[in-house]
């Protein structure tokens, strides 16, 4: 069996019914979901989603979705750290996903659970363990800090910690100080002292200076000194607001901490701190300031600074259990990484079958599903069933019956890579009904045509060709990157591009436009003369005819735009023509292939009449023009505007004849135009009034029941009844058609809709012919607008002056690449970004309204793809 293309026509689609035992009915769904056939109709839909029958697995995959996401994130937050390699993607993944049973599945369930199990207690145990090993080494630079500074600085610490029997009778002028001193970055002139920074912070070496401090160390009773850390951003703030608080009666000095700790799961930069004041009170107050603040302040006691053999020792050992749990934890995520995309995928097509499982009824032995597949792919399906239940050896087997319906089928044209973007501009105006002529396949090249026109200089063409042409080239590279947004249209249109490119570089050559300038390709077809004088008009002898395109010698003219513009302007009126027209015979094939006689006569034919005579006969002047030599007869060509203004003005009046017969021949014309109009108003509506009305009178209750009855009769003889099955006629009111204010005919409404169809289609022939003028205006744009860039910018460089010199070599150098670049930017990407934009729309608006409804749904069969982001 021959498949069918589906490109001019949507393809045929047929209705089919697929009852499925419920012991293989994830089985089969699967086998479904890789074949991505069929397009399931919701058999539920007076259901909640919430008491559907797979409600429970859906949650149990979404719970299991969350866990894989958290376990990504835990693999994405070390990754780094353990130089783990990314997998394939998840859409390869899916891609080559075997069909597994529900054992094997609850298997990887099992698997999946546990390692977040593991993953998270070892996770958690790493964390804990790193944020009390942060602490100790805190801990441990507090002690360190502070006591070398009480080493280094000895008379100061005397001063500070007199007798302590003494202490009790001190006033606390004593220890004022000035604010200068106490906000000074070097507070070790004032009371010659070293903090001590730079020594190497080690547990072992520095005990015995520490030890050999303690007397003079355990003096300084902790009603007189506060040791902690905090945030090296926040300890300018710390030292002012004590000191305010405090009224300088302390003494304040910071250490920075050299390692990054660890706060609210966070490295930050820390500085130790040690203050000196005096009495209970003010203490109390210093604790409560820095704990505002988030600092962190060590009770004092006299085994304090004899603690730092002990916290080595704590330290070592949290270290070495920190390496095993990483250690363990390394080993674990590599396993995650191995498999995540499998467990991910494999969710997500659990998901999906369970979701599609909902939408079927459930039947006492089994499920009943409905749907639409293409025509041609249902003996594939039915072949496909049958050797999948051979294969797994299952008593049971699933069914396919063929239901007849009146029900809209979806639209289905089968695309490849190269024409599923031109595709893809029809349908983002509006999916064709079913089995209505698909603009898609005319796009391909009226589409790029159209956009060249508007874009025709062979070297831009020629940018746009090479761009797209590396894209095409590079594809493979392409569709396995992350893309965003706009690359990611570009890369999609990479086939629209290259033709759009092709068809520039032709109309280039068409117009002889090379970034702004002319070619010299064949002999010019006219002849300037040898002498002249000076201020002299100097006229151009005609010797021949270029041979292709337009000819070299208009360039640099002076009455090159006046020739111009007029040639662009007639071949927009001649492009607008043919396109429109062939669009509307589209219209015609439409109603034929319904039957639609009635359509025919009353629409087609009229319109085509009215198009013709009018804008037609204007087409046909404008080549009957071109084709005259006027200059031989020695008459001035006549103005064809004004000729189309007296063709309505005053019928008959010729001003500047083009040929013989003109007047009657208009006369004609205009009768036949005139007529056209009551034309289309009234036969569609009288016509069907009479069909109705027999329709009546052989026992039918409207015209509309006739044609379904004999559709009915027609679609028995072709497949035979006993294979059918009827539905409801949903269309007609749902309720097998016996809804009589759906069906019954009325007159009134097609006056009305007819009337609105004359009024716009007239209106349009007139409107959507001036609109194709946007051809030669952006052309003209376009073409003056390279002329500037080059002016401005390269052609400046190749000037006489300080010629071979650097400077001018650099001068030239820079100029082009300005010029490159914004020829770029601005000619190839934002003008033709405009020429696309306006193209589409002379696609959308000017020629699908004469033949596009537009009024179908896509065709979006059940399959894994689908789950591919």
């Amino acid at each position: 069996m021959v498949k069918e293309e589906a490109i001019f026509r949507s393809a045929d689609m047929t209705y089919v019914e697929l009852y499925i035992p419920l012991e293989i009915s994830r089985d089969i769904v699967c086998l479904l979901g890789k074949l991505g056939l069929l397009m399931f109709r919701d058999m539920n839909t007076e259901i909640n989603e919430f008491q559907r029958n797979y409600v429970l697995q859906l949650r149990k995959f979404d719970d299991l979705e969350r866990v894989i996401q958290y376990l990504n994130e835990i693999l994405s937050i070390h990754m780094h750290d353990y130089n783990i390699t990314d997998t394939d993607s998840i859409d390869n993944t899916i891609d080559t996903l075997e069909t597994h049973s529900l054992e094997s599945i609850t298997e990887i369930v099992n698997d999946i659970t546990n390692m977040e199990v593991k993953i998270r207690r070892l996770d958690e145990s790493l964390n804990d363990i790193k944020i009390k090993l942060s602490d100790l080494i805190e801990k441990r630079y507090i002690i360190f800090k502070c006591s070398k500074f009480l080493e280094i600085n000895p008379g100061f610490a005397r001063r500070i910690s007199r007798d302590y029997t003494d202490m009790e009778h001190l006033d606390v002028d004593d220890f004022e100080l000035n604010e200068d001193d106490v906000l000074s970055t070097n507070l070790s002139d004032t009371f010659s002292f070293d903090d001590g920074s730079n020594d190497a912070l080690q547990g072992p070496d520095t005990e015995t200076d520490i030890e050999s401090n303690n007397i003079m160390t355990s003096s300084l009773h902790h009603r007189f000194m506060i040791i902690g850390s905090i945030e090296r951003t926040k300890v300018e703030v710390l030292n002012k607001i004590l000191w305010r608080l405090l009224r300088g009666n302390l003494f304040f000095q910071n250490f920075p901490i050299e390692e990054p700790l660890i706060q609210n799961n966070e490295k930050v930069e820390k500085d130790c701190f040690i203050v000196f004041t005096h009495g209970e009170i003010l203490l109390n107050k210093i604790k409560r300031v820095v704990d505002s603040l988030n600092g962190k302040v060590i009770s004092l006691d006299k085994r304090t600074f004899a603690s730092i053999k002990e916290l080595n020792t704590s330290i070592t050992d949290l270290q070495q259990i920190s390496e095993s749990t990483e250690r363990a934890l390394h080993t674990e995520l590599l396993i995650v990484n191995d498999q995540i995309n499998l467990w991910h995928a494999l969710v997500r097509r659990e998901k999906y079958i369970y979701a599609t499982l909902n939408l079927f009824r459930q039947e006492s032995q089994g499920l009943i599903a409905e749907g639409w597949l293409p025509s041609s792919e249902l003996i594939y399906l039915s072949d496909s069933l049958k050797d999948f239940l051979e294969s797994i050896g299952s008593e049971y087997s699933a069914v396919v019956n063929v239901i007849r319906t009146n029900r809209s089928p979806p639209t289905y044209h089968k695309t490849n890579k190269f024409t599923g973007a031109f595709q893809a501009i029809v349908d983002a105006y509006g999916i064709a009904t079913y089995k209505e002529t698909n603009p898609g396949l005319a796009t391909i090249v009226t589409f790029p045509f159209m956009f060249a026109i508007m874009f025709g200089d062979a070297g831009h063409g020629l940018i746009l060709f090479i761009i797209s042409l590396y894209l095409i080239l590079n594809e493979r590279k392409f569709n396995a990157m992350k893309r965003d947004e706009i690359f990611d249209m570009a890369f999609s249109g990479r086939y629209v591009l290259v033709l759009m490119g092709f068809f520039s570089i032709y109309t280039g050559l068409m117009y002889n436009d090379i970034f702004s300038k002319s070619m010299t390709l064949f002999k010019s077809g006219w002849e300037w003369p040898s002498k002249f004088k000076e201020g002299q008009l100097i006229e151009a002898k005609k010797i021949g005819v270029y041979s292709f395109g337009l000819d070299f010698a208009w360039h640099g003219t002076d009455n090159n735009l006046i020739f111009t513009n007029s040639y662009k302007m007639k071949l927009s009126i001649l492009m607008g023509f043919i396109h429109m027209t062939y669009s509307y015979v589209f219209s015609f094939i439409n109603y034929r292939f319904k039957n639609s006689k009635v359509d025919i006569i009353g629409n087609f034919i009229p319109g085509l009449i009215f198009m013709q005579s009018i804008f037609g006969y204007l087409s046909w002047a404008i080549i009957y023009k071109w084709s005259k030599d006027w200059i031989k007869d020695g008459k001035p060509a006549p103005g064809l505007l004004n000729m189309l203004i007296n063709m309505f003005l005053s019928p008959g009046t010729i001003d500047g004849q083009l040929y013989r017969g003109q007047g009657p021949l208009q006369k004609f014309l205009l009768i036949a135009a005139f007529i056209c109009v009551p034309w289309l108003l009234l036969y569609k509506p009288l016509t069907l009034r009479r069909l109705n009305n027999n329709a009546l009178s052989r026992g039918y209750q409207s015209l509309r029941h006739q044609q379904v009855a004999e559709a009915q009769i027609i679609t028995e003889q072709e497949y035979g009844e006993d294979d059918m099955v009827v539905t409801d006629y949903e269309n007609d009111g749902g309720d097998g058609g016996d809804d009589e204010d759906s069906n019954a005919f009325n007159f009134g409404d097609i006056m009305i809709h007819q009337v609105i169809h004359t009024i716009e289609f007239c209106l349009n022939c007139i409107s959507h012919t001036a609109s194709y003028l946007r051809l030669w205006a952006l052309s003209l744009a376009h073409a003056q607008l390279s002329t500037v860039l080059w002016s401005m910018t390269i052609q400046n460089a190749f000037t006489s002056e300080n010629s071979g010199s650097p400077v001018s070599v650099i001068k030239v150098i820079v100029m082009f690449a300005m010029w490159f670049v914004l020829t770029v930017c601005i000619l190839v990407v934002m003008e033709g970004t405009s020429a696309m934009l306006h193209a589409l729309r002379l696609h959308w608006v000017e020629a699908m309204s004469k033949f596009f409804e537009g009024e179908g749904y896509g065709y979006e069969p059940f399959s894994f793809k689908n789950i591919i982001e």
